[in-house]
């Protein structure tokens, strides 16, 4: 891309490219392709061919869309009544073949919102009012209803299903084919056809550079949250989760995981079942 930064757009002559749409300078618009009025397209932008953009919809620079990706295209949603919702994708994201993300609704947050440097592997859907941080990676055929919220850095894995309103905390791991019915804690790793909480997300701590003992904190944090064979009750639960925030209350990352469990929630939280094993972190 840098040969192309500051120059003129290069728009294929088959491409239907609104002239009130908004284009950058080194954006490169392949063949086959069609561009809204409402669109807001960065610099060194590619859309390599047959990419559908619409509606308000913004792509941040150096954005990559490949063949068969349509960007905020109207919500699959029925009370939807062509409100102009938005659409934004942040600056070097790669969205991959056959990716269809729509547009936010006016009984929602109004905008669908992906964050800069993230993946979208082949054939995964974003569905309206969805929110991706920073350097998620969505990998193939992955689905999610809307109004899903995914912190920064979390690794959503092939096939996986996520419900509508579920919160996937920062750095979070959602593995294959798994069904995600209740959030994830930042950190979490889930595994199973529905989900269940396995353990943290050792890999990311260790490659992010996470230390040792910081780790072996939040091990010992996670174990007192849901230790084997524990009791599932609410009250029981709500008593280990203060003495968790008094023993490791000075650790920023196991509060970022208390805050996340104390915050609002449409769908409750991923839970470890009764006597689940709790994977090592190889610490």
């Amino acid at each position: 891309m840098d040969e192309r930064r500051g120059k003129p757009p290069e728009i294929h002559p088959s491409s239907i490219v609104s002239s009130r749409a908004r284009i950058g300078r080194g954006v490169r618009i392949g063949p086959w392709c069609t561009v809204g009025p409402d669109v807001e397209i960065g610099e060194n932008v590619e859309l390599i061919s047959h990419v559908v953009i619409d509606g308000h919809t913004t792509l941040g620079e150096g954005v990559v869309c490949y063949p068969f990706t349509t960007v905020g295209m109207a919500p699959q949603d029925l009370k939807y009544r062509g409100e102009p919702t938005a659409c934004v994708v942040g600056a070097r994201t790669i969205i991959r073949e056959n990716v269809t993300i729509h547009r936010g609704t006016a009984t929602g947050t109004g905008v669908t919102r992906i964050g800069p440097d993230c993946l979208i592997m082949a054939n995964s859907h974003v569905a309206h009012d969805c929110t991706l941080g920073r350097g998620v990676i969505i990998v193939n055929n992955v689905v999610m209803g809307g109004h899903v919220v995914i912190g920064d850095g979390a690794r959503i894995m092939g096939a996986a299903a996520l419900h509508q309103f579920v919160r996937i905390g920062h750095a979070a791991l959602v593995g294959g084919v798994c069904g995600v019915e209740a959030d994830v804690i930042p950190y979490g790793s889930v595994l199973g056809n529905r989900a269940r909480l396995v353990g943290l997300h050792w890999i990311w701590l260790r490659r992010n550079g996470v230390q040792p003992d910081e780790i072996r904190r939040m091990r010992q944090a996670f174990r007192a949250l849901y230790p084997k064979a524990a009791h599932a009750t609410d009250a029981v639960f709500q008593t280990r989760l203060e003495h968790v925030r008094q023993t490791y209350g000075n650790d920023p990352r196991v509060v970022e995981i208390l805050d996340f469990i104390a915050a609002p929630t449409h769908r409750g939280l991923v839970r470890v079942q009764s006597g689940d094993m709790i994977e090592s972190d190889g610490a």
